[in-house]
């Protein structure tokens, strides 16, 4: 049996070797890469984003954000709203650079990597691979600074993010095997789903209301975490729904 895993043409993974590349405020092209720019949005992206600006996440989702189709017909997927204007620029990109740098997005930190997972493999364990992107534009490749794909997601702290990210696509692949059969796109399950993964917000107000956190065996740490912090919350949505639509979570009820 070949294990070896196969990619499109022209697409070599990094090993370990390091790859060149550096941004700042000194490189011709500062800036280029915020402009008229495609970025997928995945719920711990909101989490910190809404958090940087001090707004609500469903405030968040009405001002930046637009729907788009998905990977797969039975979920849509966030993309960020670009301005309105020649440039097409991103709504955070201030006169000096991002005013959320501290909070940006996983895209952002990740580039110039792409990052791809190979969710495929069985029981639930899975594989990530590291592409260096390849824009003309772009003159960061040209500065004198090296790294391995390791002390780029160090450099860049992108532990959480993709730790987050990859428990948001192991969700997505129970999406993607329409759990909500017969309700049709934006039934009561979908917009149950959609409320837990990008609206933070809603979703503590409704597990107030239904007395969720009581449903379920929690310690009290765990419970106050999840009153006040929005990434524990976050988790323990991502735990209920699987719990919701498969009928099985790490999740233990009372």
């Amino acid at each position: 049996m070949n294990s070896k895993k196969e990619f499109p043409e022209g697409m070599v993974p990094l090993g370990i070797e390091k790859f060149q590349f550096s941004c700042h405020a000194g490189v011709q092209c500062y800036m280029s890469c915020c402009k008229n720019v495609d970025m997928f949005l995945y719920p711990y992206d909101i989490v910190r984003l809404k958090k940087s600006l001090k707004i609500d996440s469903e405030s968040f989702m009405r001002l930046y954000t637009r729907l788009v189709k998905g990977s797969h017909p039975y979920f849509p997927a966030v993309m960020l709203k670009l301005n309105n204007d020649e440039e097409k620029s991103c709504p955070f990109l201030a006169e000096g650079g991002c005013s959320v740098y501290h909070d940006r997005p996983s895209a952002c930190r990740t580039y110039p990597l792409e990052r791809a997972v190979d969710r495929l493999l069985a029981r639930g364990r899975s594989r990530d691979y590291y592409f260096l992107t390849d824009h003309a534009y772009c003159l960061g490749h040209k500065e004198e600074k090296f790294y391995s794909v390791t002390q780029w997601i160090r450099d860049q702290q992108l532990q959480d993010y993709n730790g987050m990210n990859d428990r948001w696509t192991e969700l997505d692949t129970i999406f993607s095997l329409n759990p909500w059969k017969g309700e049709g796109s934006g039934g009561p399950k979908q917009q149950m789903a959609f409320m837990v993964c990008y609206d933070v917000d809603g979703f503590r107000s409704l597990a107030h209301r239904k007395h969720l956190f009581d449903q379920f065996r929690l310690t009290k740490d765990q419970k106050d975490r999840i009153q006040i912090d929005d990434t524990a919350l976050l988790q323990f949505g991502f735990d209920w729904l699987k719990l919701f639509l498969t009928g099985t979570s790490s999740l233990m009820r009372r």
